[in-house]
């Protein structure tokens, strides 16, 4: 199959590139770009004038809910919303119905993925065994089956030995260790930001310090072990202060935030709507506009979706009793490429900045999910996304391809629509 992309603008963080120019797939492959390989004939052409021309993003936290949670989504819907949203690799958190801690559940789930054939799936294993937080899973089996790191998902770890001994393990084979920094028992119970509007709306509160202790352990634990580990979805000022100490401190430390609170604060739960309840809960203004200081500043090295779709009979309750979570697949493009415009640029900048944007959902989240992805390299998988930076479309959930249809940003317009999406050089989907 011989695919060729004309007339966009290509932009690969990547490699530096941002101009106007052909791309060019052969056999599953980039070939070439701006110049035709010899002898090269399409068998299929797309004009992508007007469009921009990316890798495919790289999303590093999308539940699938397969298996165990069929009657929230399946592979075939959440795959599918993957397509409409241009994320082309998936990387998948532990926490399903049986647990992802043996290699048997790991190898179904790969290739359950497979016959559905779109987005590239890829699993984290299990820390523990059934996420209990006592006994290590088989890091070294579950790794052969297809998983490219360790995680809790949103399960502590009661007994700080046990992770010590995990991350030494880890260490050992050169795993890394996904952790969610949260306190145990500080803010356990809690539904949100534990601050003024909290405490006038009646909510029990998780506090920052919940985070922030988690990650003094953390970095104590780093510093013993030299074990190499991902910070997920942190969501406050003071947690990003001791991670921006950690690194320059030289700790082998990568971070991700939730594409939701780059925009949202806890002022959106407004009168009690479920759809802005999240783990972590959304904070403060001041949290908020720290997240998007630290990803201009590299604090903060990834952007995800943090996509956790959830059922109505689960959401559509008050505030305190709905479950955590929100669609997030199809809204992560156009919600990272609002960040990327509400930073204040001229022209020139604006370009930085949007080379910026989609590095943090390319390049920089396949390197920390050590995939050979999120890039247009010659020889480099041709995972591809067209969109058009410019088209506005409005958030419904009836049109969401996820079988999860809950988001705090229902009724917003966003800029930035996906046309095609591009995996392994076939045009997967296309508008």
């Amino acid at each position: 199959m011989k695919l060729h992309i004309k007339n966009g603008r290509v932009i690969d963080p990547a490699n530096g590139v941002d101009a106007v120019q052909d791309l060019f797939i052969v056999d599953g492959k980039i070939a070439a770009l701006g110049v035709a390989p010899q002898g090269f004939t399409a068998d299929q052409s797309i004009d992508a004038s007007g469009l921009v021309v990316a890798p495919g993003l790289v999303d590093l936290s999308a539940r699938l809910r397969e298996p165990g949670y069929e009657y929230k989504a399946t592979l075939e819907s959440e795959l599918q919303a993957a397509m409409q949203g241009g994320v082309t690799t998936l990387v998948c958190p532990p926490d399903t119905d049986p647990v992802l801690d043996e290699p048997g559940l790991v190898e179904m789930l790969k290739h359950r993925a497979r016959i559905v054939d779109q987005a590239n799936v890829h699993p984290l294993g299990a820390l523990t065994v059934g996420l209990k937080g006592q006994a290590l899973t088989e890091m070294a089996e579950l790794t052969e089956a297809g998983c490219i790191g360790f995680a809790q998902a949103e399960e502590p770890i009661l007994d700080t030995n046990v992770l010590l001994r995990a991350m030494q393990y880890a260490k050992t084979f050169d795993y890394t260790v996904w952790l969610r920094p949260q306190d145990a028992h500080i803010g356990r119970g809690g539904v949100a930001h534990a601050g003024p509007l909290a405490s006038r709306l009646g909510l029990s509160g998780v506090p920052v310090m919940s985070e922030t202790i988690a990650l003094h352990t953390i970095f104590e634990l780093m510093r013993s072990t030299g074990a190499r580990v991902h910070l997920c979805r942190i969501s406050s000022a003071a947690g990003l202060d001791l991670i921006r100490a950690a690194k320059k401190e030289g700790l082998n430390l990568t971070v991700d935030v939730g594409v939701h609170h780059l925009h949202l604060t806890d002022a959106d739960i407004g009168f009690f709507d479920s759809n802005a309840r999240l783990t972590p809960p959304l904070r403060s203004q001041r949290d908020r506009d720290a997240i998007r200081a630290a990803l201009v500043d590299g604090t903060v090295d990834a952007i995800c979706s943090d996509h956790t779709p959830v059922d109505d009979d689960e959401k559509l309750l008050p505030f305190g009793e709905a479950s955590p979570g929100a669609t997030g697949l199809e809204l992560l493009l156009a919600l990272t490429l609002k960040w990327a415009q509400d930073q204040p640029h001229g022209a020139q900048d604006a370009q930085g900045a949007l080379a910026l944007a989609l590095g943090k959902v390319t390049c920089e989240a396949a390197r920390i999910a050590g995939l050979p992805a999120g890039t247009l390299g010659v020889g480099a998988a041709a995972d591809v996304v067209l969109f058009d930076p410019a088209a506005r479309w409005l958030v419904d959930g009836k049109a969401l391809a996820s079988q999860g249809k809950h988001t705090p940003f229902l009724g917003y317009e966003l800029a930035g629509q996906v046309r095609a999406t591009v995996v392994r050089g076939r045009v997967a989907y296309q508008r």
